[in-house]
């Protein structure tokens, strides 16, 4: 059977009061039409059309790179089964066709697949939801017998039917046959003078379709969201899901309020877990992350597309993005590890360091204010606090070299491209231009003098 996702994404969303297309804005740091897509490529659709309207061309750049995808443009914005249609050409002749919505991002792929399996030629599957307060829901009929009979739009309700409370969510599979058929039939003789998708009901119900409904597992995976005020909401119920399933799998997380899980611009994105791990309050983690046994995070710590192995403690206000981190690692407090560092089995990097594509060996020790990029060092090195590795000359990036077990004292400027040989010692205070053999002693500082009888300068009265 042939599966055709149809993502309505025209709408303005003026209430966001944005230049950005509603549909772009943000859920877990994921535009919210990239959550709608996901599913319906969890469904195995065979085609997703998307009908863009208002900032089309920048939505339509957002997803340049995403395959199986076609475009349908809906230049005026008359109503839901309006926007349907203008992707009707490009749907197959038989099959299904799922009915999704751009700004309705987080309805679960289990939700979807079952509503595909309730359509077949004499049926339709519609997504429906009870509701306390069902103001501006549209509502749906039902007979004697409980069988649906139509969706009525809150501004045409009766009085009878304003007091019901299950609602149309507007998800909705469909047999694509029925839709050819159905839509170009379609009347905008209504209250908003729009062509309401939700009249196939009833064509469907006077064809002898039946109308099956499901309910979804909570109501927040039908949520659109038109402002600012309903798109927070939706962030903190989706951080809520994503922190109960890693306390469920052990994770100790010691306030679930304050935890953000986002998920970034990766195609592959999440968070692994082993056992024993321990996050601390107002930590961020963005894109693939994984975090091995026993792994520590302090508090306010931020960790994007890392790989943090077993035993890594990772202290207060450290920023790590594009690390790999190897067992038993001490990174922090304020350390901050850019794209391409790599810290083997034991490696500490310290107070108000920085540490830029270059490779940390094995027990080395950057503890304090220091500066480390394009540059390995090996393995038990101790570089002391204040040392640069002056690795740009303004054009060219070089290469710093430090041999295993080299000691580099506070205050040392390594001008690359340098290598410092094993065992080697640079004294403190030093810029170091050349090579280092190993074993050498480097000292590269003008000579002390003290100057007997000095007066220091004294204050003159203006």
């Amino acid at each position: 059977m042939t599966i055709d996702v149809v993502v309505l994404a025209a709408g303005q969303g003026s209430r966001m009061k944005s230049q950005l297309p509603k549909v772009l804005h943000p859920i877990a740091g994921k535009p919210m039409l990239a959550h709608v897509l996901d599913s319906a490529k969890a469904v195995q659709a065979d085609a997703m059309h998307v009908v863009i309207g208002h900032g089309a061309e920048k939505v339509k750049t957002a997803f340049a790179d995403e395959e199986n995808l076609t475009w349908a443009l809906q230049a005026e914005q008359k109503g839901t089964g309006h926007a349907v249609m203008m992707a009707l050409d490009s749907l197959a002749a038989e099959g299904t066709t799922l009915i999704l919505y751009g700004d309705v991002p987080l309805t679960q792929p289990s939700t979807l697949k079952e509503l595909i399996a309730l359509a077949n030629d004499q049926q339709l599957g519609l997504l429906t939801v009870n509701m306390a307060d069902s103001t501006g829901y549209g509502r749906i009929v039902r007979d004697a017998e409980h069988k649906v009979t139509a969706i009525v739009e809150h501004k045409d309700a009766n009085e009878a039917q304003l007091e019901i409370k299950e609602v149309n969510t507007g998800i909705l599979a469909v047999p694509t046959a029925k839709l050819h058929q159905w839509l170009p039939t379609l009347s905008n003789d209504n209250a908003q003078g729009e062509y309401y998708l939700t009249d196939i009901i009833a064509m469907a119900v006077a064809n002898g379709l039946t109308v099956e409904t499901l309910q979804p597992a909570n109501e927040q995976e039908t949520y659109g969201v038109n402002n600012r005020q309903q798109q927070a909401e939706l962030e903190r119920w989706y951080q809520a899901q994503q922190v109960n399933n890693l306390m469920a799998n052990g994770v100790t997380i010691l306030d679930p309020a304050r935890l953000d899980i986002r998920l970034g611009d990766n195609k592959n994105t999440g968070l692994t877990v082993g056992n024993d791990v321990v996050i601390d309050v107002n930590v961020i983690i963005e894109g693939q992350v994984i975090l091995g046994d026993g792994v520590e995070v302090g508090p306010n710590c931020i960790i994007k597309n890392s790989t943090l192995a077993a035993g890594t403690k990772v202290e207060a206000f450290s920023h790590i993005e594009d690390a790999q981190v190897a067992e038993s690692c001490v990174i922090g407090p304020y350390a901050r590890l850019r794209p391409g560092a790599e810290l083997a089995d034991g490696a500490k990097v310290g107070n108000f360091c920085e540490v830029k594509k270059s490779q940390i060996g094995a027990g080395a020790k950057v503890n304090h204010l220091t500066y480390i990029g394009d540059a390995s060092i090996g393995a038990g090195s101790n570089i002391g606090a204040g040392t640069i590795t002056c690795n740009y000359d303004g054009v060219n990036k070089f290469k710093t070299e430090i041999g295993e077990n080299a000691f580099i004292g506070s205050n040392t400027s390594l001008v690359a491209p340098i290598n410092v040989g094993a065992n080697a010692t640079v004294a403190a205070g030093s810029t170091i231009t050349k090579d280092v053999a190993a074993e050498e002693l480097a000292v590269a500082r003008s000579k002390q003098r003290n100057i007997s009888g000095w007066q220091r300068p004294v204050k003159t009265e203006k």
